[in-house]
């Protein structure tokens, strides 16, 4: 976030004003929009039938939807001169030169027909006159119409135009993240050197997306395929997307941001540049200069645009994951935890398991790292937990629920592949999560210094029992916004109801906390002003004010205020109560600034990083990589072990949801052949995946934890074990894979060899 009282000029006033302003309520609006498209048919169809309790007579066979346009005027006669009509139509019938031939109606039959004429014409003056006099009784049914009809307007326009919308939110969002440097890199750069090779390799992927969208349009309109208005909005807006980077990539090479640090290598340097920056030159060069295919890059776009409604989707679960920082939630329900004073290891496991549901309720593992990353770190340490382990904790923390229920990432495989369905999925998926969780426990507590440690039961118990009642209350909105759903709107929470409920639910308790003056939760580490309130004390606890707390014995020895009356004994040292962060009470319209900007440097960063990934997926694809899996080995294990081994390096390299969509088209079909159950073959891909996403060199989890936590703490956490052996210097590298490793190799080998879940006989 940019220093609201810092003077700003020329380049750094317009990053300002766009950053945290213009894309900021562009994006809030298209949030809204989509929130209000995603509720759209259950409203509406609410607002119908309230319109017709309200306004609907059944008596006088009066219906609201008569209403929903205003009446209009017969125009025909409603007293006709039947006997001149009749007359009229006998000479014309007569005048007829087939008449002879085909005959002409008996003059009853004339009289009959327009006699008939003019009763339907009577009844349309009745319906008028009856509608008109009906409207008359109920004067606010015009006002009432109006909101109707708006709003099915603004749903209709919105359910058909929503690839507009998603690619609209990635310009604006893709060019703040851009402007603040904010795109995933194994590290952020620093020096000079740093953003010289960032900004050049930014430069050359842009100007590669930039030609390759330019192509594609070239392309479709001397195809002779006609173009819709949709397709031409699409495409010139990825041009301007691209265009508009590639300008600000030169002005960046041109004009580098201020280094942080000096100094820095060229080998260092090559870390700094973001993901989706190396994934644009090396499909860019490959398309263009050993394919002959331009406009690859720019078809593959085509990707985002044609899975529209689950990237927008993502984008809620972001800001669901946004807004989940501003509230108290994770620090309130760690507080009935804390009395307890447990080992590290067990807090920890204990933390995963609670942070396994909010995982699965932001869409995908990244999400809540980026929104709870900081407090799981902070809380991991102060109970005294390695540094190190605290990193990997926290990067472990969005990894376990991505095969419960609701998750994001479930839906677009079993949207993907017919042969599985999401409760399929989710009910095996729950096996998977157990299996991680106890091993998480049981490699963490082998590797403790301390096993176990837990405070007296007659200390601990009051303490954790009356933390639970500041938690009541989100409990509570939780349960009557579920019950407004399944009730007012007759929708349950659900894997596809879950993107539009969650902000929801999440909107309301931030405005909660907000409306008791509630400080905002820890954000970061590191970062110390005395003039904030501390968000670490307990809510029975009057706020402190940072400078006051520093000034308490409890502080200096490391102990809460909050918890310094349990006279428990505690492992922490000053070192880790100076790590404590505070942060400013803000408003509710403040923090949803706040909440939304950060959600819109995050699509920027993912999205694109998501556009990119399938770009690498169809270049593998169109280099028929596949083609190179062996199709007749005989031997299921060593199939198995291949897919594995395939499962790791993709989830090494590229995002869950690219990754997902490749692995559909290639890998599943063949997996399919050989005979693996699709659920199996699905359990190994997800948990494949997440253990690529916590191995290097990519690591992504990792460089999520990282965003939470800041660059500073990370290089502290390596610095202070920079003399132990190497199990301590890797930790936060080591622990994970120590535990995915292994549950990965049961997921693969143990259903098939003993034959369970009756997926194979």
């Amino acid at each position: 976030m940019y220093d609201a009282g810092q003077k700003r000029s020329g380049l750094d006033l317009f990053k300002y004003i766009w950053i945290e302003w213009i894309s900021a309520f562009v994006i809030l609006v298209l949030l809204v929009l989509t929130l209000i498209i995603g509720t759209g048919e259950m409203i509406h169809g609410q607002l119908l039938r309230m319109g017709e309790s309200l306004y609907g007579d059944p008596d006088k066979g009066m219906q609201y939807s008569f209403l929903r346009a205003e009446p209009s005027k017969p125009d025909c006669d409603r007293n006709p001169n039947v006997d001149a009509l009749v007359q009229t139509q006998m000479k014309t019938n007569a005048a007829d030169e087939f008449a002879d031939i085909f005959g002409t109606a008996s003059e009853s039959d004339v009289r009959a027909s327009i006699i008939a004429a003019r009763n339907l014409c009577e009844e349309k003056y009745q319906f008028y006159d009856k509608a008109m006099q009906h409207m008359q009784a109920h004067p606010t049914l015009r006002t009432y119409r109006t909101v109707e009809t708006t709003f099915f307007g603004a749903f209709k326009f919105g359910s058909e135009n929503r690839a507009i919308l998603l690619v609209l939110m990635v310009v604006f969002a893709a060019i703040s993240a851009t402007l603040k440097t904010h795109h995933i890199g194994l590290r952020s750069p620093t020096t000079k050197i740093d953003f010289r090779v960032y900004s050049l390799f930014m430069l050359l992927a842009n100007g590669f997306l930039a030609a390759s969208s330019l192509s594609q349009y070239h392309s479709v309109q001397n195809s002779g395929v006609p173009m819709t208005g949709e397709m031409f909005s699409i495409y010139w807006m990825w041009i301007i997307l691209f265009g508009v980077l590639t300008v600000i990539s030169l002005f960046q090479v041109v004009i580098q941001p201020q280094p942080t640090q000096e100094g820095g290598r060229l080998s260092m340097a090559f870390l700094s540049v973001s993901l989706y920056a190396y994934m644009a030159v090396i499909t860019g060069v490959a398309f263009t200069f050993f394919m002959d295919y331009p406009m690859g890059q720019g078809i593959y776009l085509g990707q985002l645009v044609e899975f529209s409604s689950i990237f927008l989707n993502l984008a809620l679960f972001i800001w669901a994951g946004m807004l989940l920082k501003q509230t108290r939630i994770v620090d309130l329900f760690l507080n009935i935890l804390r009395p307890w004073n447990l080992a590290p290891e067990t807090l920890t496991w204990l933390i995963l398991i609670a942070a396994a549901l909010p995982t699965a309720y932001t869409g995908a593992s990244g999400i809540f790292v980026i929104a709870a990353g900081a407090i799981i770190y902070k809380e991991v340490w102060n109970a005294g937990g390695r540094r190190q382990f605290a990193l990997a904790a926290t990067a472990m923390s969005g990894s376990l629920g991505v095969v419960l229920r609701p998750c994001l990432l479930i839906v677009v495989v079993a949207s993907l592949n017919k042969e599985v369905t999401t409760d399929w999925l989710y009910q095996y998926g729950s096996y998977t999560f157990l299996l991680t969780s106890t091993l998480f426990l049981v490699v963490s507590l082998f590797l403790a210094e301390q096993k176990f440690r837990i405070a007296p039961l007659n200390i601990a118990a009051p303490k954790s029992v009356r933390a639970i009642a500041p938690v009541l209350p989100y409990i509570l909105i939780f349960v009557l916004i579920w019950l407004f759903y399944k009730y007012a709107l007759s929708t349950d929470l659900n894997e596809f109801t879950a993107p539009v409920m969650m902000p929801i639910i999440l909107l309301v308790m931030v405005l909660f906390d907000k409306l008791r003056h509630e400080p905002a939760p820890i954000q970061a580490v590191g970062h110390w002003d005395e003039t904030l309130d501390l968000n670490y004390a307990s809510s029975t606890q009057p706020v402190m004010a940072g400078a006051d707390l520093l000034n308490t014995a409890e502080y200096r020895e490391g102990i809460h205020p909050a918890h310094a009356a349990d006279e428990l004994v505690v492992n922490h040292t000053v070192q880790h109560s100076e790590k404590l962060t505070p942060m400013r009470q803000v408003g509710f319209w403040k923090a949803m600034h706040i909440s939304t900007s950060e959600t819109v440097g995050h699509i920027g960063a993912l999205v694109i990083l998501m556009a990119l990934s399938v770009s690498v997926g169809g270049f593998l694809e169109r280099v028929e990589v596949m083609s190179l899996f062996p199709t007749d080995i005989g031997n299921i294990y060593l199939v198995i072990t291949m897919i594995v081994a395939l499962m790791i390096v993709v989830g090494m390299i590229m995002d869950p949801f690219g990754a997902v969509i490749l692995i559909s088209a290639t890998v599943a079909p063949v997996a399919y052949q050989y005979g693996i159950h699709p659920v199996h073959f699905w359990m190994i891909t997800l948990i494949g995946f997440e253990l690529g996403y916590v191995t290097p060199p990519v690591a992504l989890n990792h460089l999520l934890a990282r965003q939470s936590i800041g660059d500073a703490e990370v290089a502290e956490a390596d610095a202070e074990v920079r003399y132990e052996s190497f199990y301590y210097r890797y930790e936060r590298w080591i622990l994970p894979l120590l535990v995915l490793f292994p549950a990965m190799l049961i997921i693969a080998y143990i259903p098939y060899l003993f034959k369970l879940f009756g997926w194979y006989h």
